[in-house]
């Protein structure tokens, strides 16, 4: 029996009166939500033709390559529709920050900054999990970059011997706290040693995500 035949997202779409439908982009390597914003069909086929994400601005009535600008474009590695057809999924790849703010997400605010005042979203004390490892590599960049005195990030990433010795430390005593300590020792050591393994993959130009791929393509 042959394979079925793809069916096409816009078949799949439901549009809106005004022919659009909300479009809500997420990183693909992350998943971070970066954005909402909309698309018309001209805007899907661009973004088909191109490979690049393209919208629908309805304050300028006009389709919109994001990142035409700014040079913050999105590379599209999948689109998704949801189960009433009436929004749009796209995973991207961005090349820089999503908002016009310069902010990494638009979403970078929350009830603490109601009053209009501005807040990291990777500051938040309450970090969904999810935030947690990306924010942290961007962090490991940010010190391999800056090289600020005094950064045990960077004393490690001059002495890559010393790198591997500390996975293996802290794995050990991650084995070591789930034989004989409390759960609470247990959460301190796996997170000492997801530090220092991200130190380490940074380390060979290599990315958690790098890993997520591997694991990926076993599940299969």
């Amino acid at each position: 029996m042959s394979a079925p035949e793809p069916v096409a997202i816009e078949s799949l779409l439901v549009f809106d009166e005004r022919g659009l439908v909300p479009c809500v982009v997420q990183d693909w390597r992350t998943g971070e939500v970066l954005m909402l914003a909309y698309m018309n069909r001209a805007a899907l086929d661009r973004t088909y033709a191109t490979g690049e994400l393209h919208l629908w601005s309805r304050s300028r009535e006009e389709l919109w390559h994001k990142g035409a600008t700014s040079g913050n474009t999105q590379a599209v590695r999948a689109l998704r529709v949801d189960c009433d057809g009436d929004a749009l999924l796209a995973l991207v790849d961005p090349a820089g920050p999503a908002c016009h703010t310069g902010e990494r997400t638009c979403f970078y605010r929350d009830e603490s900054a109601a009053d209009g005042g501005r807040q990291d979203s990777a500051a938040y004390d309450d970090s969904a999990p999810y935030e947690c490892l990306p924010a942290l590599e961007r962090t490991l960049q940010e010190r391999a970059k800056e090289r600020p005195e005094g950064s045990y990030t960077v004393e490690l990433l001059d002495d890559p011997p010393r790198i591997g010795e500390k996975v293996m430390e802290e794995a050990e005593e991650v084995a070591r706290a789930a034989r004989e300590e409390s759960d609470e020792r247990v959460d301190e050591e796996a997170a000492d040693l997801l530090y220092h393994l991200l130190v380490l993959l940074h380390s060979r130009g290599r990315a958690l995500s790098d890993a997520e791929r591997v694991l990926g393509e076993r599940r299969r």
